[in-house]
């Protein structure tokens, strides 16, 4: 059974994909750590003691803010584009931890202590803002 062959099309758009998709992943990778500093708890470290709160939290944190970099990649004509959108979804994703975390002052707490719900409620407004902010993204 031989390989199939890329099309020439598709070879020609290969540096135009490697582009999106490092600068996309370059922008989550940022995101995380800027997301990571702002909370008061260790995500990294309460994750590898097996703490699933605080995966499911950083899980729907990084989704929310995925969702919008990748319709902005769909839909932008530009780097450029993708950077700015990708800044101001990373901005929204931030307030909305600060706004869920006044209406929760124990929410730090909570997910160090392993409570799933505040956690999963977390990243369902994660979630949800994400997917807002990605269909208001499509110009």
């Amino acid at each position: 059974m031989s390989m199939p062959v890329p099309s020439p099309a598709m070879l020609s758009a290969l540096p135009a994909f490697l582009s999106y998709f490092v600068t996309g992943a370059a922008l989550l990778f940022a995101f995380l750590l800027i997301y990571v500093v702002l909370t008061p708890h260790s995500e990294i470290r309460l994750i590898s003691e097996g703490n699933v709160a605080a995966a499911v939290s950083l899980a729907g944190a990084m989704t929310g803010f995925v969702l919008p970099i990748a319709n902005v990649i769909a839909h932008s004509d530009s780097l450029t584009d993708l950077i700015a959108w990708g800044a101001v979804a990373g901005v929204i994703q931030l307030l909305l931890y600060v706004v869920v975390r006044m209406a929760f002052p124990r929410l730090s707490d909570s997910i160090v202590q392993g409570k799933v719900a505040p956690a999963l409620f977390l990243a369902a407004s994660s979630f949800v803002v994400g997917v807002l902010n990605a269909a208001c993204m499509t110009y």
